[in-house]
């Protein structure tokens, strides 16, 4: 390897980390354990009604969080989901903060 392939390889590394580290930041602010307990507290007062309280829907074409495949996608996609609404759902971005949106999901996978 050249001389100028080592320092854009070393460069196109540097980049890489750097926008992983921005992106964990921006996406996550604080990476602290989820709180299942609070995620529990939120799903009751803002999941249920749609969702049901054992994770079976009571709403038509809402996601039935007692099937295995519910839960199948990674913690950021499901708070996408969440921050953006889907179909019926509403979206929860300016009533709950990211932490919150990842207790409910951390709740979710408890409870199964």
């Amino acid at each position: 390897m050249t001389r100028p392939q080592r320092k854009r390889a070393v460069h196109s590394r540097l980049v890489a980390a750097l926008l992983t580290a921005v992106s964990t930041t921006v996406v996550c602010p604080t990476l602290h354990a989820a709180d299942i307990n609070r995620g529990a507290e939120l799903y009751r007062m803002h999941c249920t009604s749609c969702h049901g309280g054992d994770g079976r829907p009571l709403m038509p074409g809402a996601t039935d969080f007692t099937r295995p495949s519910a839960l199948l996608k990674p913690d950021l996609s499901l708070l996408s989901v969440i921050r953006a609404g889907r179909g019926g759902m509403p979206a929860y971005q300016g009533q709950l903060r990211d932490r919150e949106m990842l207790d409910i999901v951390a709740h979710l996978r408890t409870q199964r």
